[in-house]
This record gives structure tokens, sequence and C-alpha cells, in this order.
């Protein structure tokens, strides 16, 4: 007599479920790390270009090029402005996918506490019958010797 968990199914289509969950986990932290590069790169070349100005100012600039150099900070503001919010939205739709792969990792794990729960009962209860089998033997033995 073998024995046979009654939620096999189930419990692996739950764990299809987290494998699932934790690609798609693993999915948004690379997006998340991209997105956070691009920003980490925006900041620096911010200021590096603060820094090349102000080493210009000291030794002479026109009024055309500090224009210039105002307004491509002001755009380079703007797009580090865009990617904060993309790291933003990007770090939230990561704990996101993070408590969804928790989830899942608990509805496997109670699974499988209830195959192991569920295979000691089975495993008491062949005990059991071997015990009972093992009495009947003997008394069966006892029988015949008696006759």
């Amino acid at each position: 007599m073998g024995y046979a968990f009654k939620f096999n199914k189930i419990l692996s289509l739950k764990e299809r479920e987290k494998d699932e969950a934790f690609s798609t986990y693993n999915d948004s932290v690379k997006k998340f790390e991209d997105v956070a590069q691009k920003l980490y790169e925006l900041l620096k070349k911010k200021e590096d270009l603060e820094l090349y100005q102000s080493t210009k100012l000291t030794n002479g600039l026109s009024v055309q090029e500090i224009r210039h150099h105002q307004q491509f900070i002001g755009n380079l503001e703007k797009t580090i402005e865009h990617q904060q919010k993309m790291v933003i939205n990007a770090r939230n739709r990561m704990s996101y996918f993070q408590e969804k792969l928790m989830e899942k990792n608990i509805e496997v794990k109670k699974y499988e506490k209830i195959r192991e729960k569920d295979s000691i009962q089975f495993l008491e209860a062949v005990k059991s019958l071997e015990g009972k089998q093992m009495d009947d033997i003997s008394i069966q033995l006892f029988v015949n010797r008696g006759s």
C-alpha cells in the first residue's frame, strides 16, 4: 500500500505559481536596477557638468555659454525628475511582486506542512495495521500450538 498525497495536484499548481511569482519578482528587480542605474548616471552627469561649469567660471565664460549650460542643466533636471518618478514606480512594483512572492511561498509551505502531517498519519496507520497483523499472527500461532 503506497502513500499518495491527496492534494498533490494542488501543491504542484501552487509551486508553479510560486515559480512564476519568483520569475516576475526577479524581472521587477532587474527593471528597478536598470532604472536606478540610469538615474545614477544622470545625477553623475549633472554633477560633472556643474563641476565643469564652476571650473570654467573661474577662468571666464561668455554669457552665451553660461545660458547654454544653464539650459542644459535645466533640461537635465527635468529628465532627472522624470527618472526619479520611474525609480519610485519601479520600487513600488518590485515591492508589490515581493509581497506576491511571499504569499505564494506561504501557500506552498502550508501545503507542504499538510503533506508532512498526512504522511506521518499514514505511517502511523501502517505501523498500527502491521502491529494488529502481528498480533493476529501471534494468536494464530498460539492457537495452532495449543491444539
